[in-house]
């Protein structure tokens, strides 16, 4: 199957899972300006590498403009044999069909009306699901244990206080967020200063995750991966800032690997399509409305056997039921 064959099909693969598109596409000369900031983007990424595979990169790429286009973005496919610094050559990028549905889960964060916040406040997240762990026997035989995951957890816009976190009926302070937050305890004003623009996010997210999960280190993630768990868990935060949840989504269609899975479902028995990457036989997928492309929730699928299970097993599986801003730790929205 020719690049053009292949990109069609999923083009009709994504218009037969997603919603469709919430405005009418921009006039030419906007999409023509999207597409020169997305070549811009390739070249200024092209031009970090080294320079056997920066012209390897420029020579390879191709580019589509989808058709389901709003508030003059257009859904850009960048079909680089590169996908990132440091990513192996044999990942394909982003499918047609997640580009699309991150496009408009983006275009439906930017449109979400802006919550006014000020210091002393807290972000809330409810979230029900489970987690798993392999636990050793009195026989020596491993033993997967499910772990609640249902939790209710207020944390301070600016990292001044503790955070609160309601678990089984009882109480918790969790440790401080030593200068604000960062991406592993992210506050409200984190990460509403985070970059807007996809591609120097993504060099922010992927420099923490070199540093842990790169070359010379023990880690088997890579940094990839480790670049979508740890949007993924950005995105769970609750309270994200409408531009910074477009931002995110937007720099998760620049990592190689993302695919779409049709029918999904959340630990709250919701049913949606997922966004999802696959690692080391475990795909992580973000499960979103169909009718909105709203984020319900996250969950782990084995992709095949291993210690944790048969194929098929959702090992993790977390979904938001509610979130927002409020005055006191302790309080509902």
């Amino acid at each position: 199957m020719s690049l053009e064959q292949r990109e069609q099909s999923e083009r009709e693969q994504a218009g037969q899972v997603l919603p469709p598109a919430p405005c009418q596409e921009p006039a030419p000369g906007r999409v023509e300006a999207r597409r020169e900031h997305f070549l811009g983007e390739v070249d200024r990424q092209a031009r970090s590498r080294s320079p056997r595979l920066a012209l390897r990169s420029r020579r390879c790429w191709g580019l589509v403009l989808g058709g389901a286009v709003a508030a003059g973005a257009a859904v850009v496919v960048l079909t680089l044999d590169v996908g990132s610094p440091g990513a192996p050559l044999n990942v394909p990028p982003a499918s047609a069909a997640s580009v699309e549905l991150l496009e408009r889960a983006a275009l439906a964060a930017a449109t979400t009306p802006q919550t006014k916040v000020r210091a002393g406040q807290y972000s809330y997240v409810k979230t029900v699901g489970h987690t798993s762990v392999l636990s050793e026997t009195r026989a020596g035989e491993m033993e997967l244990l499910r772990e609640n995951e249902a939790m209710e957890q207020w944390t301070s816009v600016d990292g001044s206080e503790r955070t609160l976190q309601r678990k089984d009926g009882n109480d918790n302070l969790l440790p401080g967020t030593p200068g604000g937050g960062n991406l592993n305890t992210p506050t409200y004003n984190f990460l509403a200063a985070l970059p807007a623009d996809p591609g120097a996010l993504l060099k922010r997210i992927r420099d923490d995750a070199e540093k842990n999960h790169g070359a010379g280190s023990d880690s088997t993630t890579g940094p990839d991966q480790e670049a979508f768990v740890t949007i993924g868990d950005l995105l769970r935060n609750g309270m994200t800032p409408p531009e910074t949840t477009a931002a995110l989504y937007r720099t998760a269609a620049l990592i190689p690997g993302v695919d779409v899975v049709p029918d999904a479902v959340d630990a709250a028995g919701r049913n949606g399509v997922a966004v999802a990457r696959t690692h080391d036989g475990e795909r992580t997928e973000w499960i979103f409305d169909k009718s909105t492309a709203r984020l319900l929730g996250e969950r782990t699928v084995l992709v095949e056997d291993n210690a944790w299970g048969k194929a098929g097993t959702v090992v993790t599986s977390v979904a938001v039921i509610n979130s927002g801003i409020v005055d006191e730790a302790g309080q509902n929205p």
